[in-house]
């Protein structure tokens, strides 16, 4: 039929609020709180408590999970890419040295030595973490938005 969203659990909502919505551009849609059944027979954890807030940028939505408690596994250097499972969140910006700019000095995490950028095309990629160690790669590329690494225009 059709995709309908990533989910991610945070630790910290308003830290990744922020970081969603005020830096990466994903406006709020809804917001949804629930606790006990059908939810923790749903996600599997006994007697769950949760806020969802669910956010849309270019036709995507991402579900912020905030869990009354959670696991604390986050890995200071991000999740490693070839752990099996999802690896990256990627997003388009117009203006990739800016926007590190604007992370920098709002304090995210930017992983320095996965920056790569080819003066020539105008066109780069790195990655950066959100608030818990979850990798986001900001791309920069000129050409069709729709257009995947590997696809010829």
């Amino acid at each position: 039929m059709r995709f309908s969203h990533l989910g991610i659990c945070v630790s910290d909502l308003s830290a990744a609020l922020a970081f969603y919505g005020d830096l990466l551009g994903f406006e709020q849609v809804s917001v949804f709180e629930t606790s006990g059944d059908p939810p923790s027979q749903l996600l599997g954890l006994p007697e769950c408590s949760l806020e969802a807030v669910y956010l849309r940028r270019d036709g995507v939505t991402i579900e912020l999970l905030k869990f009354e408690e959670t696991e604390e596994s986050a890995d200071p250097l991000g999740r490693p890419m070839n752990r099996p499972g999802l690896t990256h969140l990627s997003l388009r910006v117009d203006d990739l040295h800016a926007t590190l700019e604007d992370c920098r000095r709002r304090g995210v995490t930017v992983l320095e030595e996965t920056l790569v950028f080819f003066e020539e095309f105008a066109a780069g990629a790195v990655f950066v973490l959100d608030p818990d160690g979850g990798r986001v790669e900001l791309v920069q590329s000129p050409g069709p938005q729709d257009l995947l690494p590997g696809q010829e225009a």
